[in-house]
């Protein structure tokens, strides 16, 4: 979910494809750019997948939107560095998600319906979907996995409430 840029497009061993899993079903799939697998965390950057404008009234993802997305195989979340086209960041979506799968050229992902969103500045930081999260009776159905989403929205928002997620979305050295 990322946007165009001065890079040139990846090709080969440079691209991967981000497939976001809901339910047992397949939600979005769509080419990024490897940045970097340090074998725990995976980076990609893409371009906003989805078609048009998705207002969510705190913020706009529209085209040209680059996302800067950080996936781990050991935690239970992603979290995706959003910036408009010329590059202003207009903050963090965190998905709540099983720990990530690199398999050949795709990367898969589960998503347990929890997010979680930080504005730029920092001081707009808001808990989603819980409604969903319950909805989906995962408590019942997977225990442990509910127990693990919950620790991991909460270590987010923790996070973004104390040390910000810079830190957690920063290259690494």
């Amino acid at each position: 979910m990322s946007a165009p840029s001065a890079e040139p497009p990846a090709t080969g061993a440079d691209l991967v494809r981000v497939v976001l899993v809901k339910a047992g079903r397949t939600k979005i799939r769509y080419p990024a750019r490897l940045l970097a697998d340090d074998g725990e965390r995976v980076s990609v950057r893409a371009p906003w997948a989805a078609d048009g404008v998705r207002d969510f009234g705190f913020v706009r993802f529209e085209p040209g939107d680059v996302f800067t997305e950080h996936y781990w195989r050991s935690r239970w979340y992603a979290v995706k560095e959003v910036r408009a086209p010329d590059g202003t960041l207009k903050g963090w979506y965190c998905d709540v998600t099983r720990p990530a799968v690199r398999s050949g050229g795709d990367l898969v992902v589960e998503d347990l319906d929890l997010d979680l969103w930080v504005s730029a500045d920092g001081t707009h930081v808001l808990r989603l979907d819980e409604e969903e999260f319950e909805a989906s009776d995962l408590a019942t159905t997977d225990p442990e996995a509910a127990t693990r989403a919950t620790r991991a929205l909460n270590e987010l928002e923790h996070l973004a409430r104390t040390t910000g997620l810079t830190e957690l979305t920063a290259p690494a050295s």
